[in-house]
Parts: C-alpha cells; structure tokens; sequence
C-alpha cells in the first residue's frame, strides 16, 4: 500500500507573529521620529547623522529576510547581524527607544539559534549596559545597575514568552506527525477490511465457477445439455465477479487520489461508480467549511459504504448523495431507491456496517442514522462537526 507523505520534521516559516511586526514597525517609526525632533532642537555631526542613517536602514532592511525558525546560511546570520544593529541604534544617536527592537532581536535570536544561545546573549548584553553606563557615561555602579536591570527583566519576559511559542510549535509538530501517521494507519485498516470483504465476495463467486465448470466437465458426455447450463452458469458468475472486481476497484482508488479534500474527494468518489448501471447524483449546500481529517475520513467511509451497498444489495437505479454546511456542522446523506433494509438480503446490515460507521460518527462528535425513506428505498444520514472534538 502505498504510504501517506508524512509532514516534515518543521511546519513552514511563517514569519513573524503579526503582533510582534506591528510593535516592530512602531518603535522603529518612534525611534527615527524622535531622533529628528532631537536633531531640530540640538544638531549633530554630520557623521553621526550618516552612521544613525546607515544603522536605521540596515534594521530596517534585515527585518522583512529574518528567519524564525531554525536554519543554517547567511539567513541564520541575519539573525545576529539583526541583533547587532539594533543595539548599536544606542551608539549612533538613539535615545534608548531602540532598546525594545533590541529585545525583539534577542526573541529572533531564541527562534533560529534556541534559548542557550540568546540566553548567553541576554547575559552578554546586560554586561555591555553595565559597562557601558560607568565607563562611557561616568555614571556610578548603582545609576549602572539601575540600567541593567530593567533589561535583565524584559529580557527574561521576552526569552519566556518565547521559549512558550518555541514549546508550541513543537507540540504542534509533534501532533501533525501523529495525525498524518493515525490517518495512514486507518486507511491501512479500511484497506484490509475492504480486502476481506472483496476476498468473501470474489472467493465465493470463483468457488461456484470452479464447481459448475467441474460439472460441466462430468457432464459433457452422458447429458450434455446439463453441461452446457453448467457452462451458462459460471458465464453469469464470471460476469458478476468481474462486476464486484470493477466496483471494487473504484472503491478503493481514490483512496489514493492526492490533492482532493473535502467535497471535491466525495465528488470523486461519487463518479468512480460511474459504468455500475447505478445513476449517482451529488451536490453541495451551503458554504463549505475547512475539515477536519478525521472527519472527512468518516464523510469518505460514509459515501463509500452507501453506494457499495446500494450496487451490492439494494437493487437501486439512482443514489442521492447530498453534502450540506449549517454553521459549524456538515451533513452528509447517503438515499438510494432500491429496497429498504427489509427487502435486502442477511449481508445488508452486516456489510454496510452501521454499528462501525456510527462508532466512527460518535468519536468525533456527531451521529449517524439510517433506515427506510417512507417513499420507499434506504438512507443513511450522518451529522459531524466540521471539526472534531477534543481528545477524539
């Protein structure tokens, strides 16, 4: 059987949160607009001008290539050329508004290089402040400690917060392999049951081939009439195998058909039985909503079982498959014409297994009913959430 493609170890950079490029945006905007109304009030070397321009442009150029996720390259080095420039805002004329782009520097740091590193870095950092405030500015340790700690502890917030969204998307990662290898599993099991019942269906349709064939041959000298029904026969039979093998088939492939989710991979489905002689409708109400895959997998077995059932047991000419959205919730109904469940053969309950579709319907949440359309025929209607339930 061929395997599912499994997500990779890490979801896709997706850049920033929104939040933080709106703080981002904000504080560099303040910090260059309160560098102008200084420059308006008390002028500065040209240089100094030009060096603040420069760093300013350089924070602003590396902000939209910054990666927040682990990498290797010339991106990873963005990361602490970023950081750098941002804290040597200070050095080239900012009056320490800047500080906060520093700490978001310090969060990118955490996100591409992980928390030793901008932790060593916070530490790095607070001992250049320190330094910094007595040796450049003449100030006393208490008027340096004064300083230093107020970025010691949004530091420390920011790392926090951080390390929680890092410990999220590793949840989240770990999840997403869990449910790609869950979903694969399900199938390798719907597989086999499938299997099961195709190696019931054709196994018993050979072995009454193979009986009347043998018949035949005892019979093809002393009655050779009754040779020829015997011949007659397993035709018919080869005839209805080669149907089951066909029906069964289009049952299974799309089981593999990539790329189709939701309604599109129902309306797939509800085609594949084109050739049956059994006419298959299918429509959409409402605005489709996103699926959950666990849902979906049981909208999929749902439509998949009804129209097996209506070709094998049913007698029907037309199945109806109907997919509605009402809020939050998705209806699929499943109603052929053929006989109802009193006018099927024993197979009927068993092979269209309600009891498995309905313990499949309650795990993620909804419900499942079936039985006779009062106009005669048989319907199957199940009503899901469009996602399932926590913990199922």
């Amino acid at each position: 059987m061929p395997r599912l493609p499994v997500p990779a170890a890490r979801l896709p950079d997706t850049g920033p949160p929104l939040l933080l490029s709106v703080v981002f945006w904000v504080v560099l905007a303040a910090t260059a607009l309160v560098y102008a109304a200084a420059l308006s009030t008390s002028p500065a070397p040209v240089g100094q001008v030009v060096a603040f321009g420069v760093n300013l442009a350089v924070v602003t150029g590396l902000w939209p290539v910054l990666p927040w996720r682990r990498t290797r390259g010339w991106r990873a080095a963005a990361a602490v050329v970023f950081l750098v420039a941002t804290f040597t805002l200070g050095i080239t004329g900012s009056n320490e508004i800047h500080q906060l782009l520093t700490l978001i520097a310090v969060a990118n740091v955490a996100f591409v290089h992980g928390m030793r590193a901008a932790g060593v870095i916070v530490g790095c950092l607070c001992c250049v402040v320190f330094t910094s405030v007595m040796v450049l500015y003449g100030h006393d340790v208490l008027d340096a400690v004064g300083q230093t700690v107020p970025v010691a502890v949004f530091a420390a917030f920011v790392l926090g917060m951080t390390s929680a969204v890092l410990e999220a998307r590793r949840r989240r990662e770990e999840a997403q392999r869990l449910l790609a290898r869950i979903r694969e599993l399900t199938i390798a099991q719907e597989r086999a049951r499938m299997g099961a019942e195709m190696h019931d269906s054709l196994g018993h349709h050979l072995t009454v081939i193979k009986l009347a064939l043998e018949n035949a041959e005892r019979f093809r000298t002393r009655r050779p009439e009754s040779a020829w029904d015997e011949v007659r026969q397993a035709k018919d039979l080869t005839r209805q195998a080669l149907l089951d093998a066909r029906r069964w088939v289009r049952a299974l492939r799309p089981l593999a058909l990539d790329g189709h989710v939701g309604s599109t991979a129902l309306q797939q489905l509800a085609a594949s039985f084109d050739g049956t002689g059994l006419g298959v409708s299918f429509e959409v109400v409402g605005g489709e909503l996103p699926l959950d895959p666990d849902v979906e997998l049981v909208l999929y077995r749902v439509l998949q079982e009804g129209l097996a059932n209506a070709v094998r047991h049913a007698g029907a000419r037309h199945v109806r498959g109907s997919l509605a959205f009402h809020g939050d919730r998705v209806v699929l109904t499943v109603a052929d014409d053929g006989r109802g469940r009193d006018g099927r053969d024993g197979r009927a309950g068993g092979g269209f297994g309600l009891r498995s579709l309905a313990e499949r319907a309650g795990a993620v949440g909804g419900t499942l009913t079936a039985g006779d359309r009062p106009g005669g025929g048989f319907e199957v209607r199940a009503e899901l959430p469009a996602w399932a339930r926590a913990g199922s």
